[in-house]
């Protein structure tokens, strides 16, 4: 058996991409920051809606640009099908982010807290729920059927539910402080989305550290930030794990958040090697400032027996499928579990399918660092891993590794998050569904490493039946996931901006997983649980984010990127028209 660490990977250093800033030009940045923390604290929400007027032109203004970068950088040719990655997950997000945060401190200067679009409901056991998206009749449109709720803290009542919205906002007398950032390496939207996090909803100017996986956007996003730049409320610096280790441990850097391992988390918090595992295990921390971090997962994809038709299944591998190869495997949000009912009659006929659509998905350019060991960690274990593609100096072979025992001790597939394009498929002996989805959810919760996301799939007739909608429910009641999706890639919840994306809450830093805090969460509530985005079991059409529709997704979303930023009827035929063909 390969020996593997539980959680994230340890990523290997590389070659920077830009050059590693000085401690000189650190210090610096810090002290243009720390100048400005309290002018930004107590800045009018007037002035803020203004900055964000001009962040929203000013980065539609570098989109192209942004979108080209990270395509080179990646090795996707500008015509690809895969092409469309870069703008649904690269910009499409930002400029959703930006416009939505305008329109809450809009609605902050006119209500006090920002208006939540749709209906605020308690559950039976009296959580409160409140839906969120869709938010515009744009998001009806072009997302039909799509919603997302944010299931509040136990104790949150509806009553009070506006009094736990920008908190920050409420205060009389704020007190500046510098956050640090420290950029992922792998989605180009993390960093800027992140940093409008700090800002303008914790109210923190904010020094970003670029990841050297994907620096070559410091310059880019300089330019689409600059009102924040000019302002002295954000700095950019470059470097790897001895730059990151100095600004951790500075003196006037007040808080910290990270995107990225777990390990490197544990790290910043305990010190590197025996020495920092020593003290945590003694619960001696070095850094004693407040810390968040979005972390990772072995994410789960929950399948549910029903009465699947042909196409049905195809539809659904697609759907699967895309949720490994987005961004080559290289998300903290893919697919690693598939899980399945061992009775199912129609499970092989699943994975018959899945088997089939990775073997029609080209591969691509393992372009983050590590990939191929990760790979190989994996293969040792399971030396029957079925691989779909070539394998070459640049590229890797989709892996699947197929009925992984659920009663394996220490099990790599379900320890140990791959970040490539590897996942895997168990199944579990159940007495039916009902009994199903509650061992399922139990699985999820118990056996799989992290909290960030889970997947549900279900038929429409499976849900004919009110005990399945019942065990439905407890199911999505009792996933301790920050984001679960049903019937919907739950990754999905990254990109709505709306909803607040992390891990499920309740982590220490003595057993951190996914990580701790949220970030986007653009209406601001500051005791969300976890996220729920419902959809229907097939989409009409199929999503343009599937990998299956990839020329669709490059001109959609490239138009999405538009219409946020400068919204107009005028666009609707386009979308639509490219939406609705392949």
């Amino acid at each position: 058996m390969a020996t593997t660490q539980r959680g994230s990977p340890q990523f290997p250093t590389m070659s920077y991409t830009m050059p590693a800033s000085t401690p000189e030009e650190m210090d610096a940045a810090i002290q243009v920051l720390q100048t400005h923390k309290d002018t930004w604290a107590m800045l009018p929400v007037r002035t803020r809606i203004t900055l964000l007027d001009q962040l929203i032109h000013d980065f539609m203004a570098i989109s192209a640009r942004w979108v080209a970068a990270g395509q080179q950088a990646k090795g996707i040719a500008p015509n690809s099908p895969l092409a469309g990655e870069e703008w649904s997950s690269g910009t499409w997000p930002v400029l959703k982010n930006l416009t939505q945060l305008r329109q809450s401190l809009s609605d902050i200067e006119t209500h006090g807290q920002p208006r939540i679009p749709g209906p605020v409901t308690a559950r039976p056991d009296h959580q409160v729920v409140a839906q969120v998206f869709p938010i515009s009749a744009y998001d009806r449109l072009f997302f039909t059927g799509i919603t997302a709720e944010v299931w509040m803290e136990p104790g949150v009542t509806i009553e009070g539910l506006a009094s736990t919205q920008a908190l920050a906002y409420r205060e009389k007398q704020p007190t500046g402080k510098v956050a640090l950032v420290l950029g992922a390496g792998n989605v180009a939207s993390i960093a800027p989305m992140d940093i409008l996090y700090k800002l303008f909803i914790e109210n923190q100017v904010t020094l970003l550290k670029m990841n050297p996986v994907n620096a070559y956007l410091g310059p880019l996003l300089a330019e689409g930030f600059r009102a924040l730049v000019d302002g002295g409320f954000l700095r950019i610096v470059y470097g790897g794990a001895s730059e990151g280790s100095y600004l951790c441990k500075h003196g006037q850097i007040d808080e910290i958040h990270i995107t990225g391992s777990d390990k490197t988390f544990e790290a910043i918090v305990f010190g590197p090697g025996k020495e920092g595992a020593q003290r945590k295990a003694e619960q001696r921390p070095l850094l004693t400032r407040r810390i968040t971090g979005e972390l990772g997962n072995v994410s789960p994809v929950i399948v549910v027996p029903g009465p699947w038709s042909e196409s049905d299944l195809a539809y659904q591998a697609a759907h699967i499928v895309t949720s490994l190869t987005n961004n080559a495997g290289f998300n903290c949000n893919a697919s690693r579990v598939i899980i399945q009912h061992k009775q199912w009659s129609q499970r092989d006929a699943l994975l018959q399918k899945v088997r089939k659509t990775l073997a029609q998905v080209p591969t691509r350019e393992a372009y983050y660092p590590g990939a191929q060991e990760r790979q190989r960690l994996f293969l040792e274990d399971h030396p029957q891993a079925e691989l779909f593609g070539t394998t070459s100096d640049k590229e890797l072979p989709w892996t699947l590794i197929a009925d992984v025992a659920a009663t394996q001790d220490n099990e790599i597939c379900f320890t140990t998050e791959a970040f490539c394009g590897l996942f895997a498929e168990t199944a579990l002996e159940a007495e039916g569904i009902l009994d199903y989805l509650d061992r399922a959810v139990e699985f999820a919760n118990e056996e799989l490493w992290g909290t960030l996301n889970a997947t549900l799939i279900i038929h429409p007739a499976t849900l004919k039946s009110p005990e399945v909608r019942e065990a439905l429910d407890r199911a999505i009641a009792n996933l301790r996931y920050g984001t679960i999706g049903l019937n919907y890639w739950a990754a999905t919840g990254y990109a709505l901006a709306v909803t607040p994306w992390g891990a499920f809450p309740g982590h220490d830093i003595y057993n951190i997983q996914s990580g701790t805090g949220v970030v986007h969460n653009t209406l601001m509530f500051s005791r969300s649980q976890k996220t729920v985005l419902r959809a229907p079991f097939r989409s009409i059409p199929t999503p343009p984010w599937f990998v299956t529709r990839g020329k669709a997704a490059r001109k959609v979303f490239a138009r999405l990127t538009s219409m946020e930023a400068t919204p107009s009827v005028l666009q609707i035929p386009a979308i639509l028209w490219d939406a609705l063909r392949d």
